[in-house]
């Protein structure tokens, strides 16, 4: 258990570091890159412990990859550019009233909700894949 927690820290620092949402594949590289020797299948089970216990966002891309992010725990959706990574985080309206309403309408329980707004910011050229753009908020290497 004790090891398990110390390497959940590492990979949540390790997230914490890094811009956007990144895969596993992105973390265990820049944690290898760093000199640890935590295995793959190691991050994957930290991402997805710490996702169930609300400390990562996680986003399914378009591709079927499940990327990860640190963020804050207020409730909020995210802006992602979809050529390079790049995420902002948004207040917006009470969509958790909405949904507790919609979902108790429909006989539904314990719902939880999700809002990724999608596009290209300005720093990517439209239809660019990641790093190719110029901008300074690269998310991806």
């Amino acid at each position: 258990m004790v090891r398990a927690a110390r390497q959940r820290a590492a990979v949540a620092a390790a997230l914490a570091g890094m811009d956007g949402f990144r895969s596993a594949q992105d973390v265990h590289t820049r944690m290898r890159a760093a000199g640890s020797g935590v295995s793959l299948s190691t991050v994957y089970r930290a991402v997805r412990a710490l996702t169930e216990d609300g400390a990562l966002d996680s986003l399914l891309t378009a591709g079927g990859e499940t990327l990860y992010r640190r963020c804050s725990t207020r409730p909020h959706s995210h802006l992602v550019c979809s050529a390079c990574g790049w995420t902002v985080e948004l207040d917006g309206p009470d969509l958790d009233g909405w949904t507790a309403h919609v979902a108790t309408e429909h006989g539904f329980g314990g719902v939880r909700r999700t809002v990724e707004l999608v596009g290209v910011c300005d720093a990517c050229p439209v239809g660019g894949g990641p790093g190719d753009g110029n901008g300074s908020h690269m998310a991806l290497d």
